[in-house]
């Protein structure tokens, strides 16, 4: 606070202390002129007396500068006119003299209160401005964090409503499917003299097994039920190979042979980070290449994901390196990154220089960690 740089009559608390201190500056400045006046001259005890007089007016109060200026005009008269140590009536010129001073430090008292005031009113409105300042923040803060818990909440109903897509997909209109393609095999067969009928079911059958194929891709990408069933590396696997296929886009995954099941969010997020980034790598990138490595250590796991495409230009790094208007797939990462408490960094040494992307979250106690994968297990 800017007001901590001052003394001001508050930092002197109690009313002893602000009248002692004004006392004891008024005795100093005449023991310095009665010490000097005999080296400097008989005005010295007047100027010497003024700054003690301000310093009392301006954070002592009022009533302790009062009370320095009497004791001033009491030691003035005492040891300073003619005759001295007496405190007869003086004559004329030191009267004046001594008249002159008490205005003058009358005004040296009003000049000081007023700079007191203006000082203190200072001092209540930072407070107060400070205090906004707290709540606001408090407010932002609130809200920030219930931000943070929507989005959490969204995106796990996205994976809750992708699993559950996926499962009705998979469960239900693909074995309708399944038994359309059985009929119409049945019916081709009882039609083979009807050359024209039998080329119809023929064509209608495989238009089936296309849609069959199609549905249960659909399903996998959706929510791939290795995931659930075996684990991150099975799913991964699975991914990368029909991804490399369709994309004609070589991806190399690094991943330890015993890497064990993590709780199902932490493989989720992993796996759509991966997916994200592959999908990425695809549209923008242009790298005929891909690496993934997946490292786990005692208190976590990174994973980076790194092409040799065209990079990010200057203009757009500002966007994509930080929490800035960067595309919606990324910050939906770092979104949930961010909810299992782990972060997202994404780098690029330039244009033509290919891009990394690199994710740590920290794991969980193997207690959660078995406990995710024993629900995840099928029943």
């Amino acid at each position: 606070m800017t007001t901590g740089r001052y003394i001001s009559a508050s930092s002197l608390k109690g009313p002893v202390q602000r009248y002692g201190t004004a006392l004891a500056a008024t005795c100093a400045a005449l023991l310095l002129g009665r010490s000097l006046t005999p080296f400097v001259g008989t005005p010295f005890p007047y100027l010497a007396l003024l700054p003690a007089l301000t310093f009392a007016s301006l954070f002592c109060g009022v009533g302790p500068s009062a009370l320095a200026t009497v004791v001033a005009l009491f030691g003035l008269k005492y040891w300073f006119t003619t005759p001295a140590h007496l405190l007869s009536v003086p004559d004329a010129p030191q009267a004046l003299t001594l008249v002159a001073f008490l205005l003058a430090s009358s005004l040296v008292v009003l000049f000081g209160q007023k700079h007191r005031r203006k000082k203190e009113e200072l001092r209540r409105t930072q407070g107060d401005l400070e205090t906004q300042v707290q709540e606001r923040t408090a407010e932002l803060a609130t809200a920030n964090e219930e931000l943070h818990g929507l989005t959490a909440r969204l995106l796990q109903l996205q994976d809750e409503e992708r699993r559950r897509i996926a499962r009705e997909l998979h469960d239900s209109v693909g074995q309708s499917l399944t038994a359309l393609n059985m009929n119409l095999s049945s019916l081709g067969a009882h039609l083979d003299r009807l050359a024209k009928a039998a080329s119809l079911v023929s064509d209608s059958t495989a238009l089936v097994n296309d849609v069959t194929k199609d549905i249960r891709t659909i399903s996998y990408l959706l929510h791939p039920p290795l995931l659930d069933e075996t684990g991150l590396g099975s799913a991964l696997k699975w991914y990368i190979e029909g991804f490399a296929e369709r994309s004609e886009i070589s991806v190399d995954l690094q991943l330890p042979e015993n890497f064990d099941r993590l709780p199902r969010d932490l493989e989720t997020a992993i796996f759509r980070l991966v997916q994200e980034c592959l999908t990425n790598i695809h549209r923008h990138s242009g790298s005929p290449v891909a690496k993934i490595v997946i490292a786990k250590s005692e208190n976590e796991v990174r994973v980076e994901v790194k092409d040799h495409g065209k990079g990010i230009s200057p203009e757009k790094k500002p966007q994509l390196l930080t929490n800035g208007t960067s595309g919606v797939g990324i910050r939906g990462m770092r979104e949930r990154l961010h909810q299992l408490g782990g972060t997202l960094e994404i780098s690029s040494e330039g244009i033509g220089r290919g891009t990394t992307v690199e994710a740590r979250l920290p794991l969980a106690n193997t207690t959660e960690m078995a406990a995710a994968a024993s629900a995840g297990s099928p029943s």
